[in-house]
This record gives C-alpha cells, structure tokens and sequence, in this order.
C-alpha cells in the first residue's frame, strides 16, 4: 500500500508567487486569525538554548494566565519526563526567560510565583518616559462683558433740561495670554529589574581547615568520606575528591563533632539525584559548619554583685540600735557630748 501523499502542500505550492528555492526550506504561510501566539526570533532562534527549551518556553508563552507551570504540572500536560522539562527550566532561568520565585500568601502558605518574558534583552534598555498630554497652545480669548444700555430718564417740564451725563467709557479686558505648555518630563533613571546572565557571582567561602591536620584526624576523615557510599549510593567520591575533602572533615572533628552526626549532616534530605556529589559534600561542610564549643570558663555563670548592707549596732550610751560599720554613739549622742565640749570649753 503506497503511503498517502499530501496534495494540498504541493497545490499550495504551485500557488506561491515568484521563482521559489531549488533547495532548502519553503514557507507555506497561512495568516492566523484565532489561537495562535507570537514567538519573536530571539527565542525561536537562540544560538544559547536547546530545542527542548525553546519549544517549552513556546508552550508556557501560549498557556493563560495563572496555570501552573511547575515540573509537575508540565509533566502531567505533556509527554516528556520530569528530567528534562527541569533541565530546559533551568536554561529558560539562566537566560532570563523565566523566575522563580517563593511567595507567602496572606493565610501563611508559602507558593511559587513563576514569571515569564517573552523579551527578556528588552527589560535591559533604557525605556523612554511617556509624555505628558501638552494644552492646546492658543486659548480661546474671553468674550468681554456686554454693556447694559443706560436707561433713559423723562426730564421734567423745565425751561432748560439738564443734558443727560455722558457714561465713561468702559475699557474692554485683554484676552488672556495663552497658557505655556508644561516642560517635558524627563526620563526617570532606569533601574534594571532583572539581573543579566552574565553578571559576577559573589565568590563562593573556602573549606574549612583544622588548626592542626594530624595523622589521626586524617584517617578518620578519609575512612568517613569513603564509607559514604554504602549509606547512601550517590555519594560515591573519587580518590582525589577525599583528599581535597579531608581538611572540612576534620575541622568539624576537631570542633568535637560525632562521625555520626557528620555523616548525617552529609547524607540528609540530598536531592534526586545528586549530579555534583564533590561539590554538594563541599558546600555542606563549608556552609553548615558548627561553632566550636564553649570552654568550662565560658560556661560558668559570673558572680551575683550584692551591695553591702551596714550592720546594727548598739549605741554606748543610750543603747539604741544604729548602722554603723563600727560600734560607738548614735548620732543624737554624738551631738550631745559635740554641745556639752563647747560649753566646757567657753566655761
């Protein structure tokens, strides 16, 4: 049985004007006049993104607004697997077509908010400022005010009668000038929203070392990082990589940290996979490195400061109770005997 042939392409063709290519691609087009969405040359053509990440980033660009496209979401919708609409995310995101980002919403439940550009070059050029709506620069003038006419009075039977005076003259107002048109807004300074692919990460902490590497400490690190496989199978290092590992595991073994706990910190909620296992083992050691302990000195509580309290004592001769750091005479006692001196003494 012959494979059927598509006629309408080739009456198509004999229909296109002028002389057409002897090799290479033909464009049949056909105007669109309902569902169809515009994909400028710069996604459809980017020398940076695979063809996967480009027909996702058309797809997502002809979904409406508010569906989800998550990794899950887009998986259940089309045919291809999770790995590789993740993977032509993370290039949609290295180029600026997409963001990701995490929301909490008002009733405390955390989301992500994903946008996406279909122009992301376009968010770096300066955008020139709308301008303002200018007044028509001639203003129509004001009619000035119509003159009552005077009103005539009878003169009274006279031999003479008074002429009627003469009204001054009433100056008609200028029309107004005509309003200037506002001055022209300047253009606000452009403040990039997005970040360009290309701009400098921030240097990323070195690993950890101990103060002093000994042979002790060297063994037991290099036997933890080589017995991580047979926890958890993704965490196969090389030779090489124990040996540059070994001076982050041994600081936390001199900061007093179990090899258990170690290798849990390592091994505990890993993504799936882990593609990097050197560099994932390297960034927990360094960012999650514990402080070192604290001494039996730092430990102890500092002393309670008691202000001192001034004794009772008992007065020599009155016998009343006083505070005094030391025993004598009250102060009542003490003036009396200060008075019966100076007495004795102008006597």
């Amino acid at each position: 049985m012959d494979t059927p042939q598509n006629t309408a392409l080739t009456r198509a063709l004999t229909e296109l004007p002028g002389p057409l290519p002897a090799r290479g691609v033909i464009h049949v087009v056909i105007r669109h006049t309902d569902r169809f969405t515009v994909v400028g040359n710069d996604l459809a053509q980017h020398p940076g993104l695979s063809t996967t990440a480009v027909g996702f980033a058309v797809r997502i660009q002809s979904l409406p607004q508010g569906t989800e496209i998550g990794i899950k979401a887009l998986a259940a919708r089309f045919p291809e697997g999770e790995k590789l609409i993740a993977a032509a995310l993370r290039e949609l995101e290295a180029h600026g077509y997409l963001q990701r980002a995490r929301t909490r919403l008002p009733n405390g439940r955390i989301v992500t908010r994903t946008v996406f550009c279909n122009q992301p070059t376009a968010l770096l050029r300066p955008r020139a400022a709308a301008a303002p709506p200018q007044l028509p620069s001639t203003a129509r003038p004001i009619a000035p005010p119509a003159l009552m006419p005077e009103p005539t009075v009878k003169p009274e039977a006279s031999p003479e009668p008074e002429p009627e005076p003469t009204p001054d003259p009433v100056a008609t107002p200028d029309p107004p000038a005509p309003l200037a048109a506002p001055p022209q807004a300047t253009a606000p300074p452009f403040v990039r929203l997005v970040p360009p692919p290309t701009a400098p990460k921030p240097p990323r902490p070195p690993l950890p070392r101990p103060r002093e590497l000994t042979p002790e400490l060297e063994r037991i690190s290099t036997a933890l990082l080589s017995d991580l496989r047979h926890h958890a199978p993704q965490f196969t290092l090389s030779e090489e990589h124990v040996r540059e590992l070994v001076p982050g595991v041994a600081a936390w073994l001199e900061r007093d940290t179990h090899p258990d706990t170690i290798r849990h910190t390592l091994t505990t909620n890993a993504p799936e996979p882990v593609n990097y296992p050197y560099q994932f083992v390297k960034h927990r050691l360094t960012v999650l490195l514990p402080p070192p302990l604290p001494g039996a000195h730092d430990l102890t509580p500092p002393p309670a400061r008691r202000n001192p309290v001034t004794p009772f004592q008992t007065c020599d001769g009155c016998e009343r109770a006083f505070r005094a750091p030391t025993p004598g005479h009250c102060r009542d006692c003490r003036d009396c005997r200060t008075e019966d001196e100076q007495q004795a003494t102008a006597a």
